[in-house]
């Protein structure tokens, strides 16, 4: 197994990545059979490392190693569980450029953005380092003279993680910093093209001092295979899961026969409404950050524009001016605002979208080709005139595709932004504080921004509701998810 010297060579700390998984504190650089895979930079094509295929042997293997961790790392002190999160989140951020570096080789996106994600991800270590020290149970009045009621709120136990492509850095430090606070251990599943992120944060958990078999590593190609053997084990107490919905139905079937419980962040069909009174330069920059980001590869991006009718024609002008500005290219390149496409079936859902509305009507006004940066790179593309009828008003296209829709009242718009499976994210601008309430209320999704298109944070709950998912990543509540309620009465008192 190898790393290529073409990453090697830009970390001022090679160290960071074995080409191996991690169980019980061993790093696995050889399966039985010997079966690898390959990763590759979607920025040029190269293959940047050979990792071991691990599969649903190595995974319960995995789930043994954490279930033997789990009950020591359990019984100690939250605030000795706080100091070793607090020593991993520093940590991450003195190697916060090789983590960049790596995520940007993986990946794709731009150098700047990696980082910022790499941030992001440890604030979530740092948040729940200290929300660790305030899991809490109650004393209730009791019923009886004698009876005393007690609530404990304990670790659930032993977390299979499974993190997706687009945020390979955040998504897993989002995951494993509240199990770990709470007293859980992991087994983790990175996406199989972005690996890479996930071994350099299993190597400074050893780095951190946390114990063999705490958090364990699968990288391999077979996610079916492995997810089914994470659900099928009964000393695996909790899966968090972010991806496709489709997966996460399949998730939920596979855990029904011993009612697993389940975390799962799925997809997105963001609207994002302007309304006539916004201020239309911070709309449009706000859509064009929500839009645009991550190459729009991210499930909470604004997926349908909708403009109400007295400035749509201002609105699209400004917005597709600033579109026509970004510049896509690789991710180390000064200048660079967007990288390219994970793949190529990513490249021809873009395609075939962008072909379907405009066979509809839609007007082209800014890109709508691919780009000469390389071939998984489209250019920053901006549609007018779209309609209900069109695959970019029913499903994801997780690409840099602005749709933008005419509106006219706050009752139609609220109806057509409602009108999906998916209640993840969702955003608006407007100045009237009677229609900010209403449409804040009426619309049906988990997290609303207004007046901004950027809303996530460590401090707040992330996760939506209909068919984007369970449960709560982040905030206070977010420990929630890995901890069980437990109801004590004292007798004879």
């Amino acid at each position: 197994m190898a790393i290529s010297d073409a990453l090697l060579s830009r970390l001022a700390d090679p160290d960071l990545l074995p080409a191996a998984g991690l169980v019980d504190g061993r790093w696995i650089e050889q399966v039985p059979g010997g079966a690898t895979f390959a990763v590759t930079n979607p920025a040029n094509g190269e293959e940047i490392a050979t990792l071991p295929d691990m599969g649903a042997a190595e995974t319960a293997e995995a789930i043994g190693a954490a279930y033997r961790a789990q009950k020591a790392w359990a019984a100690r002190t939250a605030k000795e569980r706080s100091a070793a999160l607090r020593k991993l989140h520093d940590l991450i951020l003195a190697h916060v450029d090789d983590l960049g570096t790596i995520l940007t080789m993986e990946m794709g996106k731009p150098f700047g953005e990696a980082k910022g994600e790499v941030r992001y991800g440890a604030a979530y270590l740092e948040w729940f380092a200290e929300e660790a020290r305030r899991v809490q149970g109650d004393v209730l009045p009791g019923q009886q003279g004698d009876k005393r009621v007690l609530v404990l709120k304990q670790p659930i136990g032993v977390v299979g993680m499974i993190t997706p492509w687009n945020f390979p850095s955040a998504m897993l430090a989002r995951k494993m910093a509240p199990a770990l606070g709470v007293g859980c251990a992991v087994v983790a599943k990175p996406a199989e093209q972005t690996p890479l992120s996930a071994i350099a944060l299993a190597r400074l958990c050893e780095r951190a001092g946390l114990p063999a078999g705490l958090f364990n590593l699968i990288v391999g190609m077979d996610g079916p295979a492995i997810g089914k053997a994470m659900c099928a084990d009964t000393r695996l107490r909790k899966l968090s899961f972010t991806g496709s919905t489709e997966v996460g139905r399949i998730l939920m079937r596979q855990g029904a026969d011993h009612i697993l419980k389940l975390s799962l962040e799925l997809g997105g069909n963001a609207p994002f409404i302007v309304f006539d009174d916004a201020d239309l330069d911070a709309a449009a920059k706000g859509a064009i950050l929500s839009k645009y980001r991550n190459a729009g590869q991210t499930c909470v991006c604004a997926n349908r524009i909708y403009v109400q009718d007295g400035i749509y024609d201002a609105f699209a002008d400004k917005f597709a001016e600033a579109a026509r500005t970004l510049r896509p290219g690789d991710g180390f390149v000064d200048g660079v605002d967007m990288g390219p496409l994970i793949d190529a079936d990513g490249l021809a859902k873009v395609e075939d979208h962008v072909a379907d509305a405009l066979s509809k009507g839609a007007e082209l006004v800014a890109g709508g080709s691919r780009s000469n940066a390389g071939a998984l790179f489209y250019e920053p593309t901006v549609l007018r005139n779209v309609t209900a009828d069109m695959k970019l008003a029913r499903e994801e296209t997780f690409g840099p595709v602005a749709p933008l829709f005419r509106f006219e009242t706050v009752e139609e718009v609220i109806e057509q932004a409602n009108a999906t499976d998916y209640g993840l994210a969702a955003y608006f601008y407007a100045r009237d504080l009677s229609c900010v309430w209403r449409v804040a209320e009426a619309l049906e999704y988990g997290m609303i921004g207004v007046n901004t298109g950027i809303i996530s944070n460590e401090g707040a709950p992330f996760g939506g509701v209909k068919q984007s998912g369970l449960g709560r990543e982040g905030s206070r509540y977010g420990a929630d998810d890995y901890l069980e309620m437990k109801y004590v009465c004292l007798g004879g008192v």
